[in-house]
């Protein structure tokens, strides 16, 4: 089954397609942004919002959300605590 992830604004995302989630601050992901954008691969899920954590995704596609790195960390390993929990029972 799927496991998706909540980037922020009620967009939810399959966890087990990301490969990376990076910060928005160095010039090389700004440049992925753009190019992204370009060639039509760039999904904006920040709702107007500042693009804070870019997620990689394995069909090449960018996700941008508003939603600090560490704030989607913790969703994705919860996400999995949760799921180690009900296969233990």
């Amino acid at each position: 089954m799927a496991d998706f992830i909540n980037v922020g604004f009620g967009n939810m995302v399959n966890g087990d397609k990301i490969i990376s989630m990076v910060s928005t601050d160095a010039a090389p992901v700004k440049r992925m942004i753009q190019n992204a954008r370009d060639e039509g691969k760039a999904v904006d899920a920040t709702c107007g919002r500042r693009t804070r954590t870019v997620l990689v995704m394995e069909s090449d596609h960018l996700i941008l959300s508003a939603l600090t790195t560490d704030t989607l960390s913790s969703r994705c390993h919860n996400k999995r605590s949760d799921e180690d929990e009900e296969n233990e029972r």
